[in-house]
């Protein structure tokens, strides 16, 4: 897993609208990189509402945001659509991505392990430097937590 301090990889992938997202598009850029297991499940959703309801004040303190899972351009698509998101997702199917930052890994739920995407947040710098991650999501209230980390 990527650190506090790292520089973020360099990364490029497919969005809803299957546009080539590349790293060098938000370079000199402040960004809020944040993966997530499923789209149109109800904790990603939840989280993906948050951020759309708290972009405005996100960007006021110069941030673009990444929305990043191994959903298809098409199911992107149709969460993007669903909640009309202002930011991009992007549609990591091979997981070059999401195993770059370190957010694939082992999970639990209901007892059961398995592999699967880890719900990660990067806040990074204009630089590409990592100035915090946040890796207890709490879905529901996400930008609040990223504002805190920022000690806003």
């Amino acid at each position: 897993m990527l650190k506090i301090g790292d520089k973020i990889p360099d990364f490029e992938g497919l969005d809803q609208e299957g546009k080539i997202i590349k790293y060098s598009d938000f370079k000199g850029k402040k960004l809020i990189i944040y993966f997530y297991p499923k789209a149109n499940t109800p904790g990603c959703s939840a989280e993906g509402c948050n951020l759309r309801d708290n972009y405005a004040t996100l960007q006021k303190e110069g941030y673009q945001i990444i929305g990043i899972s191994k959903d298809s351009v098409d199911k992107q698509k149709s969460f993007h659509d669903k909640y009309s998101f202002p930011f991009p997702l992007i549609a990591d199917v091979d997981k070059k991505i999401i195993e770059s930052f370190g957010a694939w890994g082992k999970k639990k739920f209901m007892g059961k392990e398995y592999e699967g995407i880890l719900r990660y947040t990067y806040i990074v710098d204009e630089n590409g430097i990592i100035k915090n991650i946040i890796t207890k999501v709490k879905t529901k209230n996400h930008a609040e937590q990223i504002l805190k980390t920022m000690n806003l």
